[in-house]
């Protein structure tokens, strides 16, 4: 006769109950709440992937013409440079400021938290073509700060210098994009033909045609153009054509729109009377760059250079402005070290851009990410048939 030990009667005890136990059946999910599990994966899915590798965004904008033309749609990569941390995290998902198709906000600034940078695998490079959240807004936090794009043409620690329209970087004659375009007079005596401009690639984004309409400068009638340097070469060489003059400010022509003569673009009063009294948008410089750990004396010439870094954007107690001195707790600063990295952006359209040489630097935790493609191009001015730019689908972008 076997034996069994309390064990093994334990066991089959166990075993006849749950064969006399009848599994419940599965209620299945309804129809709203299937499809409302399915949108929810989408959404979640979405968002992590805008957050931590490519966003498509749009050129509005003539600001990088013609290397990006208005209408390119691009895909940015978060990967290179590495994603952020949400500074503001209570927002409404696939959203930038305000909600679809109308001026409510999509988010709430009750909740603010420090920004962290994932790894990535680059650093940001001087040529790169970057967006980054415009510092200088101030109605929203930084993370949900306007997306501009601009080419970085100095990185923290080089000295940037422009002479004649021509960039240095460390004494040495930056690259020129290959599609950079300035801004020209192309002297008439009659009108020119649409189509020409057309053919040129030309497009003026304040008619309602696109096409430049000729006007009185000073220099007389004239069309008032930007181009690359080998489309006025070709008006040159045209009949129809009296003159072209390039539209540059000499050296020593103090402009005082640029930085650091306007050091709190759009909120300061420009003035000409330090270190940069004699700047202008093509003669600018030289001006270092801040880097991650550089300590600077502080001086009344340069505090317009570095009040926005030090008051805003490295987010320091207790600084205030009094009589242009910075001031810490009520005492004169008398030097800084800086806490990140800051990047000097321009367009590629040198004349049409709002950038670096009117609003400063931008600082590290600002960057966004790197464009790296254009997935769609659509000409605002094109007929039906001839809307879409097709060869430039798919370019990688320099």
């Amino acid at each position: 006769m076997a034996v069994q030990s309390w064990e093994e009667r334990l066991a089959a005890a166990n075993t006849a109950a749950a064969n006399n136990t009848t599994t419940p059946t599965k209620k299945p999910k309804g129809f709203f709440r299937e499809w409302g599990d399915a949108i929810l994966f989408a959404v979640v899915a979405a968002t992590l992937i805008r957050w931590a590798t490519f966003e498509a965004y749009t050129i509005p904008t003539p600001s990088m013409e013609h290397s990006l033309l208005v209408g390119d749609y691009l895909f940015v990569s978060k990967l290179h440079y590495g994603p952020r941390t949400p500074q503001t995290p209570l927002q409404v998902p696939l959203t930038h400021q305000t909600l679809w198709g109308s001026s409510l906000k999509s988010y709430s600034d009750a909740i603010q938290l420090p920004s962290y940078r994932l790894p990535g695998f680059s650093e940001v490079k001087r040529n790169d073509v970057v967006v980054f959240n415009v510092p200088f807004e101030m109605e929203h936090p930084a993370d949900l700060r306007t997306n501009y794009i601009k080419r970085c043409v100095a990185v923290a620690g080089d000295v940037l210098e422009i002479k004649d329209m021509q960039v240095y970087v460390n004494g040495k004659p930056a690259v020129n994009p290959a599609q950079s375009q300035n801004r020209y007079f192309l002297q008439v005596a009659e009108p020119v033909r649409d189509k020409v401009f057309q053919d040129q690639g030309i497009s003026d984004f304040n008619s309602p045609n696109g096409v430049p309409q000729a006007q009185m400068t000073q220099i007389g009638p004239a069309y008032v153009v930007d181009a690359t340097p080998k489309t006025a070469e070709y008006f040159k060489q045209q009949p129809f054509i009296k003159g072209v003059v390039i539209d540059k400010v000499p050296a020593g022509q103090g402009e005082a729109e640029v930085f650091p003569n306007n050091p709190d673009y759009p909120k300061s009063t420009p003035s000409m009377t330090g270190v940069a009294k004699t700047w202008n948008k093509d003669n600018y410089g030289p001006l270092q760059l801040p880097k991650e750990g550089q300590t600077v004396q502080i001086t009344p010439e340069n505090t317009p250079i570095y009040q926005k870094i030090i008051m805003r954007y490295e987010h320091n107690e207790g600084v205030t402005m009094q009589n242009g001195v910075l001031l810490q707790n009520g005492k004169p600063l008398t030097s800084y070290t800086f806490k990140q990295d800051y990047y000097f952006m321009m367009g590629d359209n040198r004349h049409d851009s709002l950038d670096s040489r009117y609003w400063g630097f931008v600082p590290a935790d600002h960057i966004v990410g790197k464009a790296v493609l254009i997935w769609m191009s659509v000409d605002p001015y094109a007929d039906f048939f001839h809307k879409i730019r097709w060869s430039r689908l798919f370019n990688f972008i320099d």
